[in-house]
């Protein structure tokens, strides 16, 4: 039988962040991490206070210094994560001022540019990936066509199609490059960008031609929250799941909002994330289908609660993965009751002799 293992706890740490302006540094942020009990970290590629993208994917010397960084304080380096660069490599332009906080003054308020230096960035952290020694990258897929997820007005005929193949041709060559790198690139499937969920990810998947690189990362919470099966979307699509968000949520309707929520604040929103154990996913079955199916990467912590203080759900975190970790059974329950095979025995039970 199996024997892989789920690894962590991990922790993505964009949400841990100080404000912008104050010092930090990876160290500062590795040292706390492993000081909570975590073993991975997930790092953000767009903070230089912490990590330096370009000279990643140009020094290997440089990520020998990241990576001794991160061994001396006992943790490893789960993924990095692009995912705000990644929502920039396809972006509708009635999201142009919102979107723009994302990029450098350099390429603010010019779409072509701007997505030019998203891909660009995609490019350098499958070069940063490979000299870590990393499987798996973290991102978004961006959205050409989010602003038409609901039909009406009804969709001129093609509209689908022809959004899905503009996406492709825009991440083929990341994909390509990440294929060449020998690393997994795992978009988080999330409202708000054209891959969030199992059907926009299969139309994705062919328009790429199936590519080897195109792969998931698995967060259950941005899938209770849009009341898809998240149990049953392991069963079909467990064979891409090449990344894991340990993220909860809870999603609860009453007679003035349910899903699109009203344009309430997340507070008072029907579905919220919550952090760990205070929302309504159901873990337990989740790890068990991983492991189910031999998932042996990162259990990666991340927070998003409207409620609970950071700090408490990072510590309260690292127990709560620790204790859904399984350890795959080497062996039947009841091999004991077994016996040698022995092909006369077996035509004499099925009365064939």
């Amino acid at each position: 039988m199996m024997s892989s293992k789920i690894q962590g706890p991990a922790i993505f740490l964009a949400q841990f962040l100080p404000p912008a302006g104050e010092q930090v540094s990876l160290q500062s942020m590795v040292e706390w991490a492993a000081g909570l009990g975590y073993r991975g970290v997930q790092i953000p590629t767009w903070d230089k206070r912490i990590f330096d993208l370009e000279l990643a994917s140009s020094s290997r010397a440089y990520c020998d210094d990241i990576l001794g960084i991160c061994d001396a304080a006992g943790v490893a380096i789960t993924e990095l994560s692009t995912h705000l660069q990644g929502q920039l490599v396809a972006a509708h332009p009635a999201y142009a001022d919102m979107l723009d906080i994302f990029a450098p003054d350099a390429v603010r308020g010019d779409l072509g540019t701007r997505s030019q230096w998203a891909r660009d960035q995609l490019l350098k952290a499958a070069e940063a990936s490979a000299n870590l020694k990393l499987k798996s990258h973290a991102t978004f897929s961006g959205a050409l066509l989010w602003h038409t997820f609901y039909p009406w007005p009804q969709r001129p005929a093609m509209l689908v199609e022809d959004g899905f193949r503009e996406l492709a041709s825009l991440w083929l060559p990341i994909l390509d490059a990440f294929d060449g790198a020998g690393v997994d690139l795992c978009y988080e499937l999330h409202p708000g960008e054209d891959l969030h969920d199992g059907l926009t990810f299969e139309r994705f998947l062919d328009a790429v031609g199936g590519h080897p690189r195109a792969n998931i990362l698995y967060d259950p919470s941005h899938f209770l929250l849009q009341q898809l099966d998240y149990l049953q979307f392991i069963d079909i699509y467990h064979e891409r799941i090449r990344a894991f968000h340990v993220k909860d949520a809870e999603f609860r309707p009453s007679g003035r909002a349910g899903v699109y929520g009203g344009y309430a604040p997340w507070i008072e929103r029907p579905g919220r994330f919550r952090s760990l154990g205070d929302g309504q996913v159901d873990f337990r079955a989740i790890f068990s289908k991983l492991t189910q199916y031999g998932f042996d990467g990162w259990a990666v912590l991340e927070w998003e609660c409207c409620i609970k203080d950071q700090q408490q759900g990072a510590r309260e975190g690292v127990a709560f993965i620790n204790d859904h970790l399984i350890t795959a059974a080497e062996k039947a329950f009841d091999d004991f009751a077994g016996a040698e095979p022995d092909r006369a025995r077996n035509r004499r039970i099925l009365g064939l002799d």
